[in-house]
C-alpha cells in the first residue's frame, strides 16, 4: 500500500501547528474559527484540546475558562459566539454543550492535574445534566432547544454519537472523583442502543461523512460492525490521493473530516491505512503549521476560499497524537478503557458497566486488504 510522505510528526511541526491556533485566540480564551470569526464551544474544545497535547497549558485553561464563564445556569452554552461576549446564534445544540467533559478529561490524562479535574467538574456536571435532560425515549438527543426552551423534533446521528463519547468522558470524570452518576451510566447506554441499532430514530444526513464514521470514532459499534460501516462507504467519501469529501456528491476534500476518519480508522484497527490518509492531509498544510479548510477537486481550489480554520488544525494534530502517541492521552478515542454506560436493552451478557470499565471501542490489530488494495 502507499504510505505517503507525512509532513507532521511531532517536534517542531506540531508545535507550528499549535502555535497558529495560539495566535488566532483571543485574551479572554475565546478560541475563533478563524481571524474575526465566530466560536462554538464544540470547536473551541477542539482547539483546547490541540493546545493541551501541545504543551500550550496556558492558553489550553484559558480556553476552559473562557467556557466556565460563558456558560449559562442551566449549563449550556449557546451555538456561536462572537468577540467580547457577543451572542451570533442564540440556539443550544445538547452535542455542543456535551463536550467539555470529552476536554476536560483530556486536559486530564495529559497533565494529571486532579485540582484542574475538582475545579471544573461543576461545568462538566451542569453540561451533562443539561444533555442528558433532552434524551429522547428512544435514546437518541434532540439535537437543539431554541432559548425559549423549545427543542427540535429530531436527534441527528453524529451529534448523538459525539455526546456519547462526551458522555463516556464524563462518567469517567466522575469515576475519578468518586462522584456517584447512575443516571448517566443509563443515558450512555440507551444512546449507544440507539446509534448502535435504531439508526430510523435519527434523521437522515447520510451524505454527510461525519455520519458515516462518528459511530465508529466514538466506540459505539462492536468491531465487525465497525469495520464493515466504514468499508461499505469508503468509495463514495474518500478521494484516492486526497482525502475524506465532507459530502458524498461533492468533490469537496475536508482536513478535518480527513484527520477524523483517520482516528476511526486506528480505532477499528486499520493504522497503517489511517496513517496514509492523514498523510494525505499534509496538502492543506500552509509554511506556518495552519490548515486550509477544504479544497475542491480537480480546481485545486479552496474551499471556503483561502480560510485556515483553528478546527481543523486541532483535528490534524488529534489524529496525530492518535496516531503518534505525541501526549498521554494520545489512545483517548481508541484504547476502549472508557466507560460504556449501561445498556439494559441489549442480551444480558451483553450488557456493559460503567464500573468495570469495560473494553468497548472496536479494535483489531489487522489491517483492511480492500481498504490497503484501494490505497
Amino acid at each position: 500500500m502507499i504510505t505517503p510522505s507525512r509532513q507532521v510528526t511531532g517536534g517542531r511541526s506540531i508545535a507550528d501547528t499549535v502555535d497558529s491556533i495560539r495566535a488566532v485566540q483571543l485574551k479572554d480564551g475565546m478560541i475563533p474559527w478563524f481571524s474575526g470569526g465566530h466560536a462554538d464551544p464544540w470547536n473551541h474544545v477542539e482547539s483546547a484540546m490541540a493546545l493541551t497535547v501541545g504543551g500550550a497549558l496556558e492558553a489550553a485553561q484559558s480556553a476552559y475558562e473562557w467556557l466556565r464563564a460563558t456558560q449559562r445556569p442551566d449549563g449550556s452554552w449557546h451555538t456561536y459566539y462572537l468577540a467580547g461576549g457577543q451572542i451570533e446564534e442564540p440556539r443550544l445544540d445538547t452535542n455542543v454543550c456535551a463536550y467539555l467533559a470529552t476536554g476536560v478529561w483530556h486536559y486530564f490524562l495529559v497533565t494529571r492535574d486532579a485540582g484542574f479535574l475538582e475545579e471544573l467538574w461543576p461545568s462538566v456536571e451542569r453540561a451533562i445534566d443539561f444533555v442528558v435532560s433532552w434524551q429522547k425515549p428512544g435514546g437518541e438527543l434532540v439535537w437543539s432547544v431554541d432559548p425559549d426552551g423549545t427543542p427540535a423534533s429530531y436527534g441527528l446521528l453524529t451529534g448523538s454519537s459525539s455526546a456519547y463519547f462526551s458522555l463516556r468522558c464524563a462518567m469517567a470524570c466522575a469515576c475519578q472523583l468518586d462522584r456517584e452518576h447512575p443516571d448517566w451510566e443509563l443515558a450512555a447506554g440507551r444512546l449507544r442502543h440507539a446509534i448502535a441499532h435504531s439508526a430510523g430514530r435519527f434523521a437522515r444526513k447520510d451524505e454527510f461523512a461525519m455520519d458515516w464514521y462518528y459511530p465508529v470514532l466514538v466506540g459505539a459499534l462492536d468491531a465487525e460492525t465497525a469495520r464493515q460501516r466504514i468499508e461499505e462507504r469508503w468509495s463514495e467519501f474518500v478521494i484516492d490521493q486526497r482525502g475524506v469529501r465532507c459530502v458524498s456528491d461533492r468533490p469537496w476534500v475536508t482536513a478535518a473530516e480527513t484527520a477524523e476518519c483517520a482516528i476511526a480508522l486506528v480505532a477499528a484497527g486499520w493504522r497503517e491505512v489511517a496513517a496514509a490518509l492523514l498523510g494525505w492531509a499534509q496538502q492543506h498544510r500552509w509554511p506556518d503549521g495552519s490548515y486550509t479548510t477544504g479544497i475542491v477537486y480537480p480546481e485545486h481550489s479552496t474551499y471556503p476560499y483561502r480560510e485556515r480554520s483553528t478546527y481543523t488544525a486541532a483535528a490534524v494534530v488529534l489524529a496525530e497524537d492518535c496516531l503518534n502517541m505525541i501526549s498521554p492521552a494520545g489512545q483517548l478515542f481508541v484504547d476502549g478503557s472508557l466507560p460504556c454506560g449501561l445498556d439494559l436493552d441489549a442480551e444480558p451478557d451483553r450488557r456493559l458497566s460503567t464500573r468495570r470499565l469495560p473494553v468497548c471501542a472496536p479494535g483489531s490489530s489487522s489491517n483492511s486488504p480492500e481498504l490497503s488494495a484501494r490505497l
